[in-house]
């Protein structure tokens, strides 16, 4: 890949869109992640305003403290920048009450949380005028489909989501994304411990990568066993999640009966 080139075509193409829609800054929420510290970057760098949310909720402090490091370097190299943290554990806590108890399995909590992050994403681009950046990157929002709908989802356009994740990798390199995010396992942020994205799906993101671009391909390769376990693990989650990556269906009403 083309590092610096990719960088400067997302740059342009996110100054480019913002200029069209009259828009003169963007929102992004960081988690302590390497995909969002490279989407706030890449808006950082188009010199437009950039709001950017640490939104903890019963976070870990190993995140927290990412995003906070995170923050306060894009602070110091890109003068408009404005990075506050919103503390949403009452928030959650409190629909956490409001809720049946019988409803509130893990895998729902944790969608509630990045539900309650768009909320505010949104409270802060409305309030401005500005856009909402998401952060999601390719195998994630077009492969897999891990990720909220309406939570992370939730966004108005999407730097990054025609790269792998090892290509965000190697942008956060290029633009010298402070160490402790480059070194950490990713992680979705929305459970109280701090597992990471591979303990939940099962495979690493390099494999993941591997079957999207070998179904892409056609491939007839024969699959070692791991490979198989891999693919079965892929196919699973890219069905189960079809609902997230496609246009929401619409019932359309034949003109006779209109």
């Amino acid at each position: 890949m083309k590092t610096k080139e990719v960088v400067n075509h997302i740059v342009n193409w996110l100054t480019a869109y913002a200029n069209t829609a009259n828009i003169e800054g963007f929102v992004v929420g960081v988690s302590g992640g390497i995909d969002s510290a490279v989407t706030s970057t890449l808006c950082a760098m188009t010199g437009k305003n950039l709001i950017v949310l640490n939104m903890p909720i019963l976070q870990p402090p190993s995140q927290f403290d990412r995003s906070n490091e995170h923050i306060a370097w894009l602070q110091s190299r890109f003068p408009k920048t404005n990075g506050q943290t919103i503390d949403l554990t009452n928030g959650f806590e409190q629909l956490a009450k409001d809720l049946p108890k019988n409803i509130q399995d893990h895998l729902t909590m944790a969608n509630l949380r990045a539900r309650l992050r768009m909320a505010t994403l949104y409270a802060f681009a409305g309030n401005a005028g500005y856009l909402v950046a998401g952060t999601g990157n390719k195998v994630e929002d077009f492969g897999v489909g891990f990720f909220t709908k309406y939570g992370d989802g939730g966004v108005d356009l999407s730097p990054i989501a025609d790269l792998m994740k090892t290509e965000v990798f190697e942008i956060a390199k290029e633009l010298g994304i402070v160490n402790s995010i480059q070194k950490a396992k990713p992680t979705d942020g929305l459970w109280d411990d701090d597992r990471s994205d591979e303990d939940q799906i099962g495979a690493t993101y390099p494999e993941l990568e591997w079957a999207m671009r070998y179904i892409e391909l056609e491939s007839d390769a024969e699959l070692t066993e791991r490979q198989a376990e891999v693919m079965k693990i892929y196919l699973s989650r890219n069905r189960a999640n079809r609902h997230k990556m496609e246009a929401i269906p619409v019932c359309e009403i034949p003109k006779e009966l209109k």
